[in-house]
């Protein structure tokens, strides 16, 4: 009975002498959250309708699919813009609905991803380091730190700043992964099913995110090594008592990813989309050294960390590395310490989440080697994460090697625990204000007002729908909008809500004069169409000149309106039952050509008037000329073929040249044209200024693409043919 009334008292002690310790947990951890939510509300939401300056093609291309999905068209992969997951489609769906067509729109659910993925780390910090994996004891103060910390960076980091004011799916990645995790390491610890079953709902759910997640499930695999790797006696007997949870979460898991995966299953192709495009093994791609290159990325990612970043514009501050240096300090110190512990499955789990994720952006090569933010995006929060563990692992040998720290006693052990409580709140705080500081400066007031955003982010396309949006319009006007590079049109085909349809055309496309009538052929009962005509960089010389001249040929030149930064040009009586070209007939020039391609003949002309044929081509002081080759293929040719018009002056001398692949109207190279059809190639030539006055021979060469070899004249044998002689006047 005694023993019993002294056991009572001394858990009666404890447990007052614990309720000081919890209140002061409970006030930190408060603290921290506060701070927190701070720092995130004032990084990833202030001017968020207005910074980014526009919408990149990416988030054009999101905004479109949601409106799609506003009108019935629903898909959980879409395979446009190189594919694209379905979960940040359906995440932007009613931001879309209840705010419009507008940028905030995008970005704010995105906005909002990032910023809860800051809590999520906080808690998976707790989760992974609040408990001491060799006795079991709970150490609420190590997780505590450890995930303040990695919250804090988080939040605070410019790179995560940037990407998390994107409308990227990328950023729906670290947050599923984080609550998947720290779901799955709490169920499995507490024996709780219905934890374990939502982190399999967020684990299918990941695979609807960002094409890196179709990593995750070695990740999941490797974890599960993880957790039971310590049980080597009787592991048969622990992987039987664990499989009731092991089956919750794949249960969940294959449920909730079972549509993507059929989906991929009954189209295959478009598993591999992109990443067909950037697999770095592939020989073509890596050009005979795939090693080398793979070691050249592994070292540019390792430099993105701490020593020198992405160099794009919508990534990055160009060169500025992941972490600051004292960040990377703690880095290296923490990849040292969970390889040190490896044997620990919390810093088993870092260590194994770091390279698996990083992983994808090692296996890419777009050409250039450099560094990319957004495929290692899914690592960049245990990056975070193993910063923090270097922070308490300093703190470790700190107390360790210097007995006259102001901070003496064991934290673990209870101990001055207001010391502790104010040591930890200076770091954090401290931490999160200095850094938040520097962020925000760089974002808002250098990063946000640099000349490059007007290009990175296709500004001009915003600007674009706003204009046109204050126009009238009607169903029976079309827009044409010249664009030598027409990326970034997601952009305005989102932003812009007029009647009229608006089609984006190259103007120095070979096969221009098809793709503008087949886009006028589209509209229903034409009356109109306006030519659009950018008067302000970049836009100024886009190229509009030979549209003008076309709709010139093929309608009736009413007016032209000035706008800011805008001309549009109104044309009527469009003629649609006629073919369309810039010629009004070929000159015939029957050759064929020992490489299976015949030319039939050609035309010259200067703006919508055609040279006539004749021995010499006046073509004044003008140096601007366009040309037309009219070929066609014989049956089994394999060859992709480039034309080279070159200028030769009175002495043979070569003095100009110009190089394009010869294309059909369905943009595809010679070895795929339809047998014997004949195909117009449309070529703009503009001479140099200063050529000397005089007479000059306009001779062609048809070359193979791969080789360079010419194709001969049949019986000839001659690879140049002389297409007209041509007379420049002497500039005014």
């Amino acid at each position: 009975m005694t023993e019993t009334l002294a056991s009572s008292q001394r858990q009666g002690r404890e447990a007052v002498s614990k309720s000081p310790d919890r209140l002061r947990l409970s006030l930190v951890t408060g603290g921290i959250l506060v701070a927190l939510a701070l720092v995130v509300v004032v990084l990833r939401f202030h001017r968020l309708s207005d910074i980014p300056p526009g919408l990149y093609h990416d988030e054009g291309a999101h905004g479109v699919d949601a409106l799609r999905v506003l009108q019935g068209e629903h898909a959980v992969f879409f395979p446009e813009n190189n594919g694209r997951e379905g979960l940040i489609v359906y995440t932007v769906v009613p931001f879309v609905a209840f705010l419009g067509r507008t940028m905030l729109a995008l970005r704010l659910p995105m906005a909002l991803a990032s910023a809860t993925t800051v809590f999520a780390l906080f808690w998976l910090g707790q989760v992974l380091f609040g408990t001491d994996e060799e006795s079991g004891r709970p150490t609420p103060w190590r997780g505590l730190l450890i995930g303040g910390v990695a919250a804090g960076l988080l939040a605070v980091s410019l790179s995560q700043t940037i990407l998390g004011r994107n409308a990227f799916r990328i950023n729906l990645l670290p947050l599923t992964l984080s609550l998947c995790l720290a779901l799955l390491w709490s169920g499995w610890r507490q024996r709780g099913g219905w934890r374990v079953g939502l982190a399999g709902a967020c684990a299918g759910l990941s695979l609807y995110t960002y094409m890196p997640a179709r990593i995750t499930p070695i990740l999941f695999l490797l974890l599960g090594i993880t957790l039971l790797a310590p049980f080597r006696h009787g592991f048969s007997d622990r992987l039987r008592a664990e499989l009731p949870r092991i089956g919750i979460f794949l249960g969940a898991a294959a449920l909730v990813a079972a549509p993507i995966v059929i989906h991929f299953a009954l189209h295959p192709d478009q598993f591999l989309l992109r990443s067909s495009q950037l697999w770095l093994f592939d020989p073509g791609r890596s050009h005979g050294d795939p090693w080398g290159k793979f070691m050249r990325n592994l070292w540019l990612h390792f430099l993105a960390i701490g020593f020198r970043g992405d160099l794009n514009w919508r990534h990055n501050l160009p060169g500025q590395p992941l972490l600051n240096p004292w960040e990377t300090l703690f880095f290296s110190l923490g990849v040292g310490a969970a390889i040190w512990r490896w044997r620990r499955p919390a810093y088993r789990l870092l260590i194994i989440w770091l390279g698996l994720l990083a992983l994808p952006a090692t296996l890419a090569f777009e050409g250039v080697p450099a560094s990319n933010t957004i495929r290692m995006f899914g690592a960049t929060t245990a990056i975070y994460l193993l910063a923090a563990v270097g922070v308490w692992e300093s703190f470790l040998l700190l107390k360790q090697h210097w007995p006259a720290l102001a901070v003496r006693a064991d934290l673990l052990s209870g101990k001055d625990k207001a010391r502790a409580t104010i040591a930890l709140g200076a770091l954090l705080g401290g931490l999160i204000l200095g850094q938040g500081v520097f962020t925000y400066r760089n974002y808002f007031e250098k990063w946000a007002n640099a000349p490059e955003l007007y290009l990175a982010y296709h500004i001009e396309w915003r600007e674009l729908a706003q204009a046109l949006n204050t126009l009238p319009s009607d169903e029976n006007m079309v827009y044409l909008a010249p664009r030598v590079e027409p990326r970034g049109y997601y952009s305005l085909e989102y932003l812009y809500h007029g009647a009229a349809s608006v089609q984006v055309t190259n103007p120095l496309l070979p096969y221009m004069p098809q793709e503008v009538e087949a886009k006028l052929l589209a509209a229903k009962d034409l009356a109109t169409v306006k030519l659009l005509d950018w008067n302000a960089p970049p836009w100024h010389g886009d190229g509009e000149e030979p549209i003008f001249d076309l709709l010139s040929r093929h309608g009736r030149y009413e007016s032209s309106q000035e706008h800011v930064g805008l001309q549009i040009h109104t044309f009527s009586d469009i003629a649609l039952d006629r073919p369309w070209t810039l010629y009004e007939q070929l000159e015939p020039l029957p050759i064929d050509y020992d490489g299976g391609l015949s030319l039939l003949g050609f035309a010259l002309g200067q703006g919508e008037r055609q040279l006539p044929a004749q021995d010499i081509v006046d073509l004044g002081t003008d140096r601007a000329m366009w040309a037309v080759l009219q070929l066609q293929t014989a049956p089994g040719l394999e060859i992709d073929y480039v034309m080279s018009l070159r200028l030769h002056d009175a002495g043979g001398a070569r003095v100009f040249q110009e190089d394009e692949s010869l294309l059909d109207s369905r943009h595809t190279h010679t070895s795929r044209w339809k047998v014997e059809e004949p195909v117009d190639n449309l070529f703009h030539l503009e001479l140099p200024a200063d050529l000397a006055p005089g007479e000059y021979e306009l001779r062609l060469v048809i070359y193979e693409s791969d080789t360079r070899k010419p194709t001969a004249q049949l019986d000839i044998w001659n690879t140049e043919i002389v297409l007209a002689r041509l007379q420049l006047a002497k500039l005014q």
